[in-house]
């Protein structure tokens, strides 16, 4: 019988970028609500709205010319997705079973790190990269609202036939690589001081506050990142699954209450 799903999701949220050089190095909290369908007992659809943090910092990484280069980032994530599920098992038969999901998300993102004197500076606007300037390869500032592909899998598990428990873990295959605002070469410091102001300057390039750090701004065009892969997101966590009867043909408290499962097919 198809069921609707209300879903409550709670777990940790990273990111894989530039400023990280492992997984789970810097885990925030995600959290979240999902609606979903069960077309059968093997196939669901959910839909859901998730808020979470992620972040990356220079002084984590074991390398040490990327601890000396200094850069950092914190950024909100709220993601609005709606995605595929498939169960391996006939989850009426079994009281558990792994699964697979992917789809298509919409993201919003808005990268920050902290100055010298701890206070929080926004970095799209900055244009670290020279984006968007004359003579530069990004012709503009990238986009906090984009696409991403959901993607991942975990293990669900009937605590009764009204409610189950889900492991997952999620990618999130992104089509930016500024997720943490680094991605390429440094830009001409004169071109990021006569368009973007003295701001864009001391946070493009922070080897100069390390103790024994280079004080002279690196020439145009000098690595900073890398684009050769994308940035990515990904959420670890549990999902508290409570599953409506069906409105009709479903039970009588479903029917009396108006708050059972409309049927669509």
């Amino acid at each position: 019988m198809p069921s609707c799903n209300w879903e409550f999701f709670g777990g940790l949220s990273n990111y894989q970028g530039d400023l990280v050089d492992k997984i789970y190095q810097s885990p925030k909290a995600a959290f979240g609500i999902t609606v979903g369908y069960e077309i059968s007992n093997r196939f669901n659809i959910r839909a859901g709205l998730t808020f979470a943090k992620v972040a990356g910092a220079d002084s984590l990484n074991e390398k040490d010319y990327l601890r000396m280069r200094n850069l950092s980032f914190q950024s909100p994530i709220t993601e609005l997705s709606v995605v595929g599920e498939f169960n391996t098992l006939n989850m009426d038969i079994h009281k558990w079973s792994p699964y697979l999901f992917g789809g298509l998300a919409l993201y919003h993102f808005n990268p920050y790190t902290l100055d010298q004197n701890n206070n929080r500076v926004f970095l799209q606007p900055l244009g670290t990269e020279g984006q968007g300037l004359a003579g530069y390869e990004a012709s503009d500032l990238y986009a906090r609202t984009q696409l991403a592909i959901p993607f991942g899998g975990g293990i669900k598990y009937n605590i009764s036939s009204n409610f189950r428990i889900v492991l997952e873990v999620g990618m999130r295959k992104l089509f930016t690589d500024y997720l943490d605002d680094v991605s390429g070469n440094y830009a001409d410091p004169n071109d990021l001081l006569a368009n973007r102001g003295p701001l864009a300057v001391d946070l493009s390039y922070r080897e100069d506050e390390m103790p024994g750090g280079n004080p002279i701004y690196p020439a145009k065009g000098d690595q900073r990142g890398s684009p050769k892969y994308k940035d990515y997101y990904y959420f670890t966590g549990l999902h508290l699954v409570y599953r409506l009867p069906e409105g009709r043909g479903g039970s009588r408290a479903a029917k009396k209450s108006g708050y059972g499962c409309p049927t669509v097919f």
